[in-house]
C-alpha cells in the first residue's frame, strides 16, 4: 500500500471518444455505460482505491456534465476525503488567458499545482477508457525497486496485432530502449497500456520543456516518452498479465460486454477481493415472466423481461415486451423494447425506445456491422434499422 500521498493519480478523462460515434455525442467516453451497471471510469477509480491510492485528479474537457455528476464527491469509490479524495480538474483561465488542454501532456502540465499541493513523489497517469483490474501498488513497487524515472505498463499482444499499439522494445532487464507508435513492422509484442508512473521531479522537468516547444503536440506517446528515451532516462516496462480491453471503438465495447457472459467469463466482476464500485440508484428486483426465455445473458436489477433474451447484456430498468427478441446485443439503462420488436447484434444507449414490431440490426452471422442507437432516441413501430447503422440526433 502507498504511504500517505506518496503517489497521486491523474486520470485523463477528457477525450471525445469520436470512434464511439453516437454513444459519445452527449457525453465523454469514460462515462459510457458498461456491463449493465457500470461506467468505464469505474474501473480506474476502483483500481485506485483498491491499490491504496486515495488522491485522484480527474481531468475533464469534452462534455463533462454527466461525468462530473456521476463522480460527485467520490463516495461510491471511498474517495470522499477531506484531504485528497477525487477532484474534477477542468481547464481553467490563468493569467495568460483561458486554454483548453492541447494534449495529454499539456493536461497534466496545467495541473502540476494539484500534484505539488500533496507533495507527491510519484505520479500515476491513467486513461479513462480501459476495462481492467490492476494493482497499481505492485507497479509502484517495481518503479521504486528499479530506480526508474518512468515506468510504463505493457501487455503482451499477438504479433499480428502489434501494429495497432504503441510498442515498447526492451532489454532483458525490462528497460526500454525503443518506443514505436503503431509500427508497420513491430520488433516486439509489448504494447503500452497507457498507464505510466513517473518520478514527479523528472515528470515536471520534461513537461516544462515540452510546454516551451512550439513544435510539440504535447502528447505523452508522441513527445514526452520519446524525449525521455532520447535523453537516456531510465525507462522500465512493467508487464501486466490479466484482462485488459481498450474500449475506444464500437466493436471493442461490444466485445468487452460479451466477455462478461458464459460460465467462465474472461472478466469476473463478482470477486470480493477486488471489487469494482459504481454509483447506481436503487432498483426493484428484476422480473422475468413465466413465458420469457433468457439464455446466456446478464440481466440487471429493475429489468422486466417478457420476451426472448440471448447472449446479451441488459442495464438497469430495461423492458423487453412479449414476443420481442434481443440477441447478441448490449442494452443500456432504461431501454424499452416493445412487443414483437427484434434487436440483434446492436448497442442501444440509455433510454432508447424501440416501437412495436420494429427491427434493429440483424443476425450476427450475416450482419454487416453492429447497429448503434444513441441515447433517448425513439424508433417508431414497424421501423427497420439496418445492420451497421449509426442512429443519432446529429
Amino acid at each position: 500500500m502507498f504511504k500517505k500521498k506518496e503517489c497521486v493519480a491523474m486520470l485523463l478523462a477528457g477525450g471525445q471518444g469520436s470512434r464511439l460515434y453516437a454513444l459519445t455525442q452527449k457525453t465523454a467516453k469514460p462515462s459510457v455505460s458498461y456491463g449493465g451497471k457500470y461506467r468505464i471510469i469505474d474501473f480506474p477509480l476502483s483500481n485506485c482505491i483498491n491499490s491504496g491510492v486515495d488522491t485522484v485528479g480527474v481531468l475533464t474537457q469534452y462534455r463533462p456534465l454527466l461525468l462530473n455528476e456521476y463522480i460527485g464527491n467520490g463516495l461510491p469509490w471511498d474517495l470522499d476525503r477531506t484531504y485528497g479524495g477525487v477532484q474534477i480538474l477542468a481547464p481553467y483561465q490563468g493569467q495568460s488567458g483561458a486554454d483548453w488542454y492541447k494534449g495529454t501532456a499539456n493536461a497534466i502540465w496545467q495541473n502540476m499545482e494539484f500534484i505539488n499541493r500533496y507533495d507527491a513523489k510519484y505520479v500515476l497517469i491513467l486513461s479513462g477508457d480501459h476495462i481492467y483490474k490492476m494493482d497499481y501498488a505492485k507497479m509502484l513497487n517495481y518503479h521504486k525497486e528499479t530506480g526508474a524515472d518512468c515506468t510504463i505498463a505493457v501487455i503482451d499482444v499477438p504479433i499480428e496485432e502489434a501494429s495497432r499499439f504503441g510498442i515498447m522494445s526492451t532489454n532483458e532487464d525490462g528497460s526500454i530502449y525503443k518506443f514505436t507508435e503503431k509500427p508497420k513492422n513491430p520488433d516486439s509484442t509489448k504494447a503500452s497500456m497507457g498507464i505510466y508512473i513517473f518520478t514527479k521531479d523528472k515528470l515536471e522537468e520534461y513537461l516544462a520543456a515540452d510546454n516551451e516547444d512550439p513544435e510539440s503536440v504535447n502528447d505523452f506517446g508522441k513527445n514526452i516518452i520519446p524525449a525521455m528515451l532520447a535523453s537516456g532516462e531510465k525507462m522500465m516496462a512493467y508487464s501486466f498479465e490479466g484482462y485488459w480491453k481498450d474500449v475506444g471503438t464500437i466493436q471493442s465495447l461490444w466485445e468487452a460486454n460479451m466477455d462478461l457472459l458464459g460460465e467462465s467469463p474472461e472478466l469476473s466482476l463478482t470477486e470480493e477481493s477486488w471489487r469494482i464500485y459504481s454509483r447506481h440508484t436503487a432498483q426493484p428486483p428484476q422480473y422475468i415472466s413465466g413465458g420469457a426465455v433468457v439464455e446466456n445473458a446478464s440481466i440487471t436489477a429493475g429489468c422486466e423481461i417478457y420476451g426472448i433474451v440471448r447472449n446479451s447484456v441488459l442495464g438497469a430498468g430495461v423492458y423487453v415486451g412479449k414476443g420481442a427478441i434481443v440477441e447478441d446485443s448490449v442494452l443500456m439503462n432504461g431501454v424499452s423494447v416493445a412487443d414483437g420488436a427484434a434487436v440483434r447484434y446492436s448497442i442501444l444507449d440509455e433510454n432508447v425506445s424501440i416501437g412495436q414490431n420494429a427491427t434493429v440490426g440483424e443476425a450476427k452471422e450475416t450482419a454487416d456491422g453492429i447497429a448503434v442507437v444513441g441515447a433517448g432516441i425513439e424508433i417508431a413501430a414497424e421501423q427497420k434499422i439496418p445492420a451497421g447503422s449509426m442512429i443519432s440526433e446529429a
